[in-house]
Protein backbone atom coordinates (compact mmCIF):
# COMPACT_ATOMS: atom_id res chain seq x y z
CA UNK A 1 0.00 0.00 0.00
CA UNK A 2 1.26 3.54 -0.74
CA UNK A 3 2.65 5.59 2.12
CA UNK A 4 0.27 8.17 3.54
CA UNK A 5 2.18 9.66 6.47
CA UNK A 6 5.92 9.86 7.10
CA UNK A 7 7.67 11.25 10.16
CA UNK A 8 11.45 11.31 10.41
CA UNK A 9 13.49 12.61 13.35
CA UNK A 10 10.57 14.69 14.62
CA UNK A 11 11.37 16.88 17.61
CA UNK A 12 8.45 18.94 18.87
CA UNK A 13 6.75 20.49 21.87
CA UNK A 14 5.19 23.68 23.16
CA UNK A 15 7.22 26.84 22.74
CA UNK A 16 10.75 26.03 23.85
CA UNK A 17 9.64 22.96 25.83
CA UNK A 18 10.56 19.73 24.02
CA UNK A 19 8.12 16.85 24.45
CA UNK A 20 8.84 14.57 21.47
CA UNK A 21 12.35 13.51 20.48
CA UNK A 22 13.41 11.61 17.37
CA UNK A 23 9.99 10.27 16.36
CA UNK A 24 10.01 7.94 13.34
CA UNK A 25 6.76 6.78 11.74
CA UNK A 26 5.63 5.39 8.41
CA UNK A 27 1.93 4.76 7.93
CA UNK A 28 0.39 3.35 4.76
CA UNK A 29 -2.95 4.19 3.19
CA UNK A 30 -5.86 2.24 4.73
CA UNK A 31 -3.83 1.34 7.78
CA UNK A 32 -4.34 1.98 11.49
CA UNK A 33 -2.05 2.74 14.41
CA UNK A 34 -2.55 2.58 18.17
CA UNK A 35 -0.39 5.05 20.12
CA UNK A 36 0.09 3.77 23.65
CA UNK A 37 1.90 4.83 26.80
CA UNK A 38 1.40 6.31 30.22
CA UNK A 39 -0.08 9.76 30.81
CA UNK A 40 2.29 12.56 29.91
CA UNK A 41 4.58 10.64 27.56
CA UNK A 42 3.66 12.66 24.45
CA UNK A 43 0.73 10.84 22.85
CA UNK A 44 -1.50 13.90 22.51
CA UNK A 45 1.52 15.97 21.51
CA UNK A 46 2.19 13.54 18.65
CA UNK A 47 -1.30 14.04 17.23
CA UNK A 48 -1.04 17.78 17.78
CA UNK A 49 2.28 17.86 15.95
CA UNK A 50 0.83 16.06 12.92
CA UNK A 51 -2.11 18.47 12.97
CA UNK A 52 0.06 21.56 13.44
CA UNK A 53 -0.84 22.58 16.99
CA UNK A 54 2.69 22.37 18.42
CA UNK A 55 6.13 23.84 17.76
CA UNK A 56 8.21 21.71 15.41
CA UNK A 57 11.86 21.98 16.43
CA UNK A 58 13.28 19.51 13.95
CA UNK A 59 12.62 16.62 11.63
CA UNK A 60 10.28 15.97 8.73
CA UNK A 61 6.53 15.44 8.52
CA UNK A 62 5.17 14.43 5.12
CA UNK A 63 1.61 13.65 4.05
CA UNK A 64 1.37 11.90 0.69
CA UNK A 65 4.90 13.06 -0.04
CA UNK A 66 4.21 16.72 0.75
CA UNK A 67 5.96 18.43 3.65
CA UNK A 68 3.60 19.70 6.34
CA UNK A 69 6.26 21.52 8.34
CA UNK A 70 5.30 25.05 7.23
CA UNK A 71 1.57 24.49 6.73
CA UNK A 72 -1.01 25.95 9.15
CA UNK A 73 -3.69 23.75 10.68
CA UNK A 74 -6.41 24.68 8.19
CA UNK A 75 -4.20 23.73 5.24
CA UNK A 76 -3.48 20.32 6.76
CA UNK A 77 -7.21 19.84 7.21
CA UNK A 78 -7.82 20.72 3.56
CA UNK A 79 -5.23 18.16 2.49
CA UNK A 80 -7.25 15.42 4.20
CA UNK A 81 -6.27 15.21 7.88
CA UNK A 82 -9.14 15.07 10.36
CA UNK A 83 -8.86 15.51 14.12
CA UNK A 84 -11.07 14.25 16.95
CA UNK A 85 -9.54 16.02 19.97
CA UNK A 86 -9.49 14.90 23.56
CA UNK A 87 -12.30 16.76 25.30
CA UNK A 88 -14.33 16.88 22.05
CA UNK A 89 -14.25 20.69 21.63
CA UNK A 90 -17.93 20.90 20.74
CA UNK A 91 -19.27 24.41 20.02
CA UNK A 92 -21.84 24.79 22.84
CA UNK A 93 -23.69 27.74 21.25
CA UNK A 94 -24.25 25.93 17.92
CA UNK A 95 -26.82 23.25 17.20
CA UNK A 96 -25.78 19.69 16.46
CA UNK A 97 -26.35 20.31 12.77
CA UNK A 98 -24.43 23.57 12.82
CA UNK A 99 -21.52 21.84 14.58
CA UNK A 100 -21.43 19.39 11.68
CA UNK A 101 -21.88 21.77 8.78
CA UNK A 102 -19.27 24.25 10.03
CA UNK A 103 -16.61 21.70 9.06
CA UNK A 104 -18.21 20.59 5.78
CA UNK A 105 -16.07 20.01 2.70
CA UNK A 106 -16.96 18.34 -0.58
CA UNK A 107 -16.60 14.57 -0.62
CA UNK A 108 -18.36 11.30 0.12
CA UNK A 109 -19.20 12.23 3.72
CA UNK A 110 -22.32 14.36 3.83
CA UNK A 111 -24.70 15.42 6.58
CA UNK A 112 -27.05 12.59 5.65
CA UNK A 113 -24.28 9.97 5.81
CA UNK A 114 -23.18 11.18 9.25
CA UNK A 115 -26.79 10.98 10.43
CA UNK A 116 -26.98 7.43 9.08
CA UNK A 117 -23.81 6.56 10.99
CA UNK A 118 -25.08 8.22 14.19
CA UNK A 119 -28.91 8.17 14.18
CA UNK A 120 -29.12 9.80 17.61
CA UNK A 121 -27.50 12.93 16.17
CA UNK A 122 -30.24 13.15 13.56
CA UNK A 123 -32.84 12.97 16.34
CA UNK A 124 -31.11 15.82 18.16
CA UNK A 125 -30.07 17.93 15.18
CA UNK A 126 -31.70 21.07 16.61
CA UNK A 127 -30.29 20.63 20.13
CA UNK A 128 -27.44 22.89 21.18
CA UNK A 129 -24.00 21.34 21.56
CA UNK A 130 -24.18 21.55 25.34
CA UNK A 131 -27.64 19.98 25.50
CA UNK A 132 -26.62 16.46 24.45
CA UNK A 133 -24.98 13.68 26.43
CA UNK A 134 -21.24 13.03 26.64
CA UNK A 135 -21.58 10.02 24.36
CA UNK A 136 -23.52 12.05 21.81
CA UNK A 137 -20.92 14.81 22.00
CA UNK A 138 -18.24 12.23 21.16
CA UNK A 139 -20.30 11.04 18.20
CA UNK A 140 -20.67 14.68 17.17
CA UNK A 141 -16.90 15.23 17.37
CA UNK A 142 -16.31 12.21 15.12
CA UNK A 143 -19.07 13.25 12.75
CA UNK A 144 -17.68 16.76 12.50
CA UNK A 145 -14.25 15.37 11.60
CA UNK A 146 -15.82 13.16 8.92
CA UNK A 147 -17.62 16.15 7.41
CA UNK A 148 -14.18 17.42 6.42
CA UNK A 149 -13.81 14.24 4.34
CA UNK A 150 -10.37 13.20 5.62
CA UNK A 151 -8.21 10.31 4.46
CA UNK A 152 -6.32 10.34 7.78
CA UNK A 153 -8.25 10.58 11.05
CA UNK A 154 -6.45 11.41 14.31
CA UNK A 155 -8.45 10.29 17.36
CA UNK A 156 -7.36 11.35 20.85
CA UNK A 157 -8.95 9.16 23.54
CA UNK A 158 -12.41 8.98 21.91
CA UNK A 159 -13.57 6.40 24.49
CA UNK A 160 -12.67 8.44 27.57
CA UNK A 161 -15.44 8.68 30.16
CA UNK A 162 -18.05 6.85 28.10
CA UNK A 163 -20.49 4.19 29.27
CA UNK A 164 -19.63 0.64 28.10
CA UNK A 165 -22.53 0.50 25.64
CA UNK A 166 -21.35 3.75 24.01
CA UNK A 167 -17.75 2.47 23.94
CA UNK A 168 -18.93 -0.58 22.00
CA UNK A 169 -20.84 1.64 19.59
CA UNK A 170 -17.84 3.93 18.96
CA UNK A 171 -15.54 0.95 18.46
CA UNK A 172 -17.95 -0.50 15.90
CA UNK A 173 -17.97 2.83 14.06
CA UNK A 174 -14.17 2.92 14.04
CA UNK A 175 -13.97 -0.58 12.62
CA UNK A 176 -16.46 0.37 9.91
CA UNK A 177 -14.46 3.48 9.02
CA UNK A 178 -11.29 1.45 8.65
CA UNK A 179 -12.71 -1.64 6.98
CA UNK A 180 -15.51 -0.27 4.80
CA UNK A 181 -14.63 3.39 4.32
CA UNK A 182 -10.85 2.87 3.88
CA UNK A 183 -9.92 5.57 6.38
CA UNK A 184 -6.47 5.55 7.95
CA UNK A 185 -6.74 6.07 11.72
CA UNK A 186 -4.22 6.97 14.41
CA UNK A 187 -5.79 6.17 17.77
CA UNK A 188 -4.56 7.39 21.15
CA UNK A 189 -6.31 5.38 23.86
CA UNK A 190 -5.65 4.63 27.54
CA UNK A 191 -7.13 1.14 27.25
CA UNK A 192 -4.32 -0.63 25.42
CA UNK A 193 -6.37 -3.79 24.89
CA UNK A 194 -9.23 -1.96 23.16
CA UNK A 195 -6.83 0.04 21.01
CA UNK A 196 -4.89 -3.04 19.94
CA UNK A 197 -8.06 -4.95 19.09
CA UNK A 198 -9.12 -2.42 16.44
CA UNK A 199 -5.74 -1.43 14.92
CA UNK A 200 -3.11 -3.14 12.78
CA UNK A 201 0.02 -1.43 14.10
CA UNK A 202 1.09 -0.16 17.51
CA UNK A 203 3.56 2.38 18.82
CA UNK A 204 4.50 2.76 22.48
CA UNK A 205 5.90 6.07 23.73
CA UNK A 206 7.91 6.75 26.86
CA UNK A 207 9.25 10.18 27.77
CA UNK A 208 8.58 11.42 24.27
CA UNK A 209 10.47 8.65 22.52
CA UNK A 210 9.33 5.53 20.67
CA UNK A 211 10.21 2.44 22.72
CA UNK A 212 8.30 -0.07 20.59
CA UNK A 213 6.73 -0.27 17.13
CA UNK A 214 5.17 -3.33 15.52
CA UNK A 215 1.95 -5.24 14.78
CA UNK A 216 -0.87 -4.73 17.26
CA UNK A 217 -1.62 -8.47 17.30
CA UNK A 218 1.83 -9.25 18.69
CA UNK A 219 1.38 -7.00 21.71
CA UNK A 220 -2.20 -8.13 22.21
CA UNK A 221 -1.03 -11.74 22.44
CA UNK A 222 1.75 -10.89 24.92
CA UNK A 223 0.18 -8.93 27.82
CA UNK A 224 3.29 -9.22 30.01
CA UNK A 225 5.43 -7.54 27.38
CA UNK A 226 2.78 -4.91 26.82
CA UNK A 227 2.63 -4.16 30.53
CA UNK A 228 6.40 -3.86 30.74
CA UNK A 229 6.49 -1.46 27.79
CA UNK A 230 3.73 0.75 29.18
CA UNK A 231 5.45 1.14 32.55
CA UNK A 232 8.88 1.98 31.10
CA UNK A 233 10.31 4.96 32.99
Amino acid sequence: MPELLHLSGVKAGYGQTIVLEGIELDLAERSSLAVLGRNGVGKTTLLGTIMGHTTLHGGLIEYRGRSLSQLPVYERSRLGIGYVPQGRWIFPSLTVEENLTVAERAGPWSLQRVYELFPSLAERRTHMGNQISGGEQQMLAIGRALMGNPALLLMDEPLEGLAPIIVDSILAVMQRLMQEESLTIILVEQSARLALEVTRQAMVLSRGCVVHAGPSAELLSDPDRLSNLIVVQ
